[in-house]
């Protein structure tokens, strides 16, 4: 009867949360699968196409390009991402004077919104008077008399994203990797040192490994938020020039809301789930078939 009770009241302190995670995610993950099975405008529901609009999405052109753009910038910013937020994290670790100000600067602009970090970012890049190329005409590697035009070509565009993306995000995965490096006991580094280790070996041997399973974690993490980028390409290039760098989630964004057509709007966003599931998985179990060798 205890434990009946027990459940009870347990049962009553979720509901709140059980009601809203069922009408907020449950209940509109319902929806869209439904809405993959017919012609669905933005003003109602039509007629039921059965399975056309999985074959539709498998044949095209655009849809596999905007994935291979998202894959793209996953493969443009995750590994990047990673060594960036390990590198800062040791550098604000070191004790300095200046210890508490790195720790500031790398995290401050993390807690930006994306539309004023894409905004500062297009200031930065712009020609004639960005800081950027303002800064190339006053070291002289760029001629007084050119300009570059960093939207205007798909691999420029690629690395202002990139770059404006990581300088954006970096802050969270820097403090992640900060605090597992404080949690390193300094008697290993101690005893390494007393061994002869230089700072080489230290890090490889002694850092590294302690920040493997928090590093795995944030991979994982990246590369599904990677796959779901939007706002700041849409805001940085709208997705050009020539849509060379327009990610799947603008095309979901442009076939639903522009197009008109939220049934296949769908489709592909459940295409996108499909792909971000099978990658965690393979993910997670060599993660686990890495940590079984491991022991």
């Amino acid at each position: 009867m205890k434990k009946i009770r027990a459940d009870i009241q347990a049962l009553l302190f979720l509901l709140p949360f059980l009601v809203v995670y069922i009408l907020f995610t449950l209940w509109p993950m319902v929806k869209g699968v439904e809405m993959t099975f017919y012609k669905w405008t933005l003003i109602k529901k039509m007629d039921f196409i059965g399975w056309d609009n999985y074959r539709q999405v498998l044949q095209d052109r655009e849809v596999w390009e905007a994935l291979w753009h998202s894959a793209i910038f996953v493969v443009l910013t995750t590994p990047t991402m990673i060594v960036l937020s390990i590198s800062l994290a040791l550098i604000a670790n070191r004790k300095s004077l200046l210890q508490k100000f790195y720790r500031s600067i790398f995290f401050i602009p993390s807690v930006l919104s994306v539309a004023v970090a894409s905004y500062l970012g297009l200031f930065v890049f712009q020609p004639y008077t960005g800081l950027v190329n303002s800064i190339l005409h006053l070291i002289q590697l760029l001629p007084g008399d050119q300009e570059i035009f960093w939207l205007t070509e798909t691999s420029l565009a690629w690395i202002v994203i990139t770059l404006i993306t990581l300088w954006w995000t970096v802050g969270f995965n820097f403090i992640l990797h900060l605090s597992a490096i404080q949690e390193i006991p300094d008697e290993i580094y101690e005893a390494a040192r007393l061994d002869g280790a230089n700072n080489n070996q230290i890090f490889w041997r002694i850092t590294l490994p302690y920040l493997t399973p928090i590093t795995k974690t944030i991979m994982m993490l990246q590369i599904i938020a990677s796959f779901k980028v939007f706002m700041q390409i849409y805001i940085i290039t709208g997705g050009g020039p020539l849509d060379q760098t327009r990610p799947i989630i603008q095309l979901i964004y442009q076939t639903g809301f522009r197009k008109n057509n939220l049934g296949y709007a769908a489709t592909m966003s459940y295409l996108l789930f499909v792909i971000l599931l099978v990658l965690s998985a393979l993910q997670y179990w060599i993660n686990n078939r890495k940590g079984a060798e491991d022991r």
